[in-house]
């Protein structure tokens, strides 16, 4: 077992104990079967337009040469491995155009998409707790 899993264990025993607390009790929700546990690279415009039409979608917009993103590229593996969400990395090198049609004028810069709408942006390096927290306020 993995400390990924012990956590995931922990958490979900911490959540089901508060929710007894309450007097509440519930099954854990599924993670929606499509949602991957790696980014997704995207390759095209239509790509993009289909991974962030439905559900909560993190964006990860990046460059190859850019510092930033590169300590920034284990901590969004890991969101997507941890959370219920998609997270898509966008090359703004090769897809110039579709980070000018989301405002991106540094990178990094993650756009976060819900039901296929725009719902927040986050500029710069940020942990993997405050993107996790990010994702939940719209899961």
């Amino acid at each position: 077992m993995s400390e990924s899993d012990d956590a995931d264990e922990i958490r979900e025993r911490r959540r089901q104990e508060l929710l007894e607390q309450v007097g509440e009790t519930s099954e854990p929700d599924p993670a929606p079967a499509d949602a991957p546990d790696d980014p997704v690279h995207v390759e095209t415009r239509d790509q993009f337009a289909e991974i962030t039409a439905e559900g909560v979608v993190l964006a990860d917009f990046y460059a190859d040469w850019c510092g930033p993103c590169k300590q920034l590229e284990p901590i969004v593996e890991r969101v997507a491995a941890n959370t219920s969400a998609t997270v898509a990395k966008v090359d703004v090198d090769q897809h110039q155009a579709l980070a000018g049609q989301y405002g991106v004028r540094g990178v990094p810069t993650m756009v976060l998409f819900s039901g296929g709408e725009t719902v927040e942006r986050v500029v710069g390096v940020r942990t993997e707790e405050q993107l996790s927290k990010l994702i939940e306020n719209y899961a």
